[in-house]
């Protein structure tokens, strides 16, 4: 099951509320977001559902040992013991066949590769409980002593499947004790109406494009529309996985929990480390507060921690060279960024720097994009830097330019933050908030309609992000 489904939208998610607000104690209204995020997930991949409440009972019982035994050895032995069994587990569903498939072509041998389903969010909810083992080890937090409270933190839908990865310190508090004011529903409904529409108004509409120019041998493509496929591909991305991420703090918010923000914009960055502080936040704080300053790189422990969190950034995205391709590319500029220094970017001029990051950010998202192999990223490469013998331009560039223009500056109007300025006119003026509301309230019901009716006259893709 996905958010951007009638079903979820019209039926799944209504009956929740009700039942949810039905009642008004805590634990009963725990029990009932227990009841629907097993569901939900089981909608999706009823084949690992007990992954999910194995993870949990694991968990909690590794958490409390930790606790018990805080600073001694055994504690110790129980974080090591949960370190090992998470990430066994997710290594070994997502990266055995990728391991043993390389090992074969590497030494010639023969070993079976087993096609091995991938369980649903074991990505995200793996990360998950692994930051609350360590928060428990280092005494950031105590560990959860109800196990259906845990439960509910490992299992909650909203962000069960494709994040953002919250952590346990985030959600302490709204596990046990939570209220939801009017403002609380106001502000999820909206979330939930631009997630959706992020979603199904514009990402879907922008994959057609990009299967028309990405989706066919990059031999064949023009440099320019190799370009524009990438560019829209980039675009596609961020409305497809921050609309998932609004859509799910936008629930969470109605059911009183209140998630940090994992998108700011990200294409109004200044600089790649920039981009990088605003684009799938919950990611990037997870590997800069668990894996950057790793003691094992001794002086050089910045730039060790640094190839090391960005080679494990793109492992974590997927089994394919691509993805590590694309994390060590990244970690590379990165450390440039570092090595010139803020005064250093400082003094590049603001239109170059702009430029250069934006070009990075890009040819980025193209190595991404290319799962295909090797041959497949040297291929969009060479596509990009005009060398693939196809020239700069044809007509079906022109006529889908012309076709989408409407489209294509909706979308990169959408990149720039358009809902500031009405923030800050209410916060100004106290005189303008019930028409600002009203009107906030009638985009939001229109582009609930636009959303569900272009989900009626199409197949909707699902989340790109799920899959990871």
């Amino acid at each position: 099951m996905v958010f951007s489904r009638l079903f979820f939208i019209y039926l799944f998610f209504p009956i929740c509320f009700l039942c949810y607000f039905a009642t008004k104690k805590t634990s009963y209204r725990n029990a009932v977001l227990i009841v629907f995020s097993l569901l939900f997930y089981a909608c999706g991949d009823i084949s690992f559902l007990w992954l999910v409440v194995a993870s949990a009972l694991v968990n909690f019982v590794l958490g409390r040992g930790i606790d018990k035994f805080r600073d001694k050895a055994p504690a110790k032995a129980f974080l090591a013991l949960g370190l090992v069994l998470n990430l066994g587990t997710l290594v070994g569903f997502k990266y055995t066949g990728f391991f043993i498939e390389n090992l074969n072509n590497w030494f010639s041998l023969s070993i079976p590769v087993p096609d091995l389903p991938l369980p649903l969010g074991i990505s995200f909810f793996t990360f998950r409980t692994v930051s609350y083992l360590i928060d428990c080890a280092w005494g950031k937090v105590k560990a959860e002593r109800n196990f259906f409270t845990f439960l509910l933190y490992v299992s909650f839908f909203p962000i069960t499947i494709s994040g953002p990865i919250a952590r346990y310190e985030t959600m302490q508090a709204d596990l046990h004790q939570r209220r939801v004011s009017a403002d609380d529903l106001s502000i999820g409904f909206g979330r939930i109406a631009v997630g959706l529409g992020k979603k199904v108004i514009l990402a879907d509409r922008l994959s057609g494009i990009v299967d028309q120019f990405l989706g066919n041998d990059f031999t064949t493509q023009t440099t320019l529309g190799v370009w524009y496929g990438v560019i829209l591909y980039a675009l596609q991305m961020y409305f497809d996985f921050s609309g998932y991420s609004d859509m799910a703090i936008g629930i969470a918010r109605i059911f009183g929990f209140h998630l940090d923000e994992n998108f700011r914009h990200p294409f109004l960055c200044k600089d790649i480390t920039e981009f990088w502080q605003r684009w799938h936040i919950s990611l990037g704080t997870f590997f800069r507060d668990y894996l950057l300053y790793v003691p094992l790189f001794g002086k050089r422990r910045k730039i060790g921690g640094l190839l090391l969190v960005w080679f494990c950034t793109g492992l974590w995205h997927g089994a394919s060279w691509n993805y590590i391709i694309w994390g060590i590319y990244y970690g590379l500029f990165l450390m440039l960024e570092m090595g010139i220094g803020k005064k250093g970017m400082k003094k590049i001029p603001a239109v170059l720097r702009h430029l250069c990051n934006k070009i990075v950010i890009i040819v980025g998202f193209g190595i991404f994009y290319c799962t295909g192999g090797i041959d497949q990223l040297g291929d969009m490469l060479l596509a990009m830097a005009g060398q693939n013998g196809t020239g700069w331009l044809d007509t079906m560039l022109v006529t889908s330019v012309q076709n989408n223009l409407f489209l294509l500056i909706a979308a990169l109007l959408c990149c720039f933050p358009l809902l500031e300025l009405p923030k800050k006119i209410m916060a100004k003026n106290p005189a303008a908030n019930v028409a600002l509301s009203v009107t906030g309230t009638v985009l939001a019901a229109g582009l609930l309609v636009i959303s569900s009716i272009l989900m009626v006259d199409a197949t909707n893709t699902p989340f790109l992000y799920t899959k990871f």
